[in-house]
């Protein structure tokens, strides 16, 4: 398999939330068959889809692009294995909850899956200002898998909210 670009979400609402993505960032560029190729500027976000106990916990979100010559299904679990190291608990039920990272497979190249586990492209990717805004920030011509509007177009047809807000320059490792 020829290698691939790799578009990966980032995000946490828990502990020192730069401090996770920054380590799993490392972590990905340091995978077999992969070369990290860019980090995008990190926003602060209000959370999405959490139960109301936690709307007051915005997260941290970035992307991370690789290329790799991993298939998406060993990329995800590679992804899994990272949110564990760092201290990522899933159990049924837990969707929304704080959480130490969390890491989304958006797309790979321009491959199309659809598995119990990982679904290519990323099935709400392109109505997410919190993975569109740092993805335009890269790849602003782009055009996910899918869609006919590239990245910049479906984030300018998004409502403002929920918001998005650039934090000043990162120092990301390298």
């Amino acid at each position: 398999m020829p290698p691939a670009e790799a578009i990966l979400s980032l995000g946490s609402n828990q502990g020192d939330r730069l401090a996770w993505l920054q380590q799993a960032a490392r972590e990905l560029f340091a995978l077999p068959q992969t070369r990290g190729v860019a980090l995008s500027p990190v926003y602060d976000t209000d959370p999405v889809g959490v139960p109301d106990a936690f709307a007051s916990l915005p997260y941290l979100n970035c992307i991370v692009l690789l290329e790799t010559g991993l298939t998406p299904l060993d990329l995800a679990a590679a992804a899994h294995a990272i949110e564990s190291r760092l201290g990522r608990v899933r159990t049924p039920g837990a969707a929304g909850l704080p959480r130490t990272l969390d890491i989304d497979l958006i797309a790979c190249g321009d491959q199309r899956l659809e598995t119990p586990g990982l679904t290519l492209p990323h099935p709400r990717a392109h109505a997410r200002r919190f993975v569109l805004q740092p993805l335009a920030d890269l790849r602003p011509a782009l055009r996910l898998p899918g869609q006919a509007q590239t990245v910049t177009e479906l984030l300018r047809a998004l409502p403002a909210t929920p918001a998005v807000r650039r934090l000043p320059d990162v120092a990301w490792p390298p």
